[in-house]
């Protein structure tokens, strides 16, 4: 599979699951929720960025990202597999700085480009 190949999996509940290897697995993940609803998979495709660039010095990280929307916002839970030894707690309080960041969120939302 080439860099820009991931599985994109759409699940029973409406959720949309963007990985990069199968099977899914969140060794670690945080979760959040963003007010108003936009694409799942552009919002999963943007968290899953962020979130890279957050984590990319983790070896033997590959990301995950599942977006749920419901009537009224978004349900993302950002995370993914780890192969060794890490941090749980030090990345984990990365990753929900990457989610919580006003910037971030506006952004993914379409408010801000």
């Amino acid at each position: 599979m080439g860099r820009r190949h991931w599985h994109v999996i759409e699940e029973e509940d409406g959720a949309l699951t963007m990985t990069r290897n199968m099977p899914v697995r969140f060794d670690l993940a945080v979760e959040t929720i963003l007010s108003g609803v936009t694409g799942r998979r552009r919002l999963a495709h943007l968290v899953r960025q962020d979130m890279w660039r957050a984590l990319q010095s983790l070896r033997g990280f590959a990301p995950a990202v599942r977006v749920r929307r419901d009537a009224r916002s978004m349900h993302v839970r950002a995370g993914g597999a780890v192969l060794g030894r890490f941090d749980r707690s030090g990345y984990e309080a990365l990753i929900a700085q990457v989610l919580e960041d006003e910037t971030n969120r506006a952004r993914w939302m379409g408010g801000v480009r």
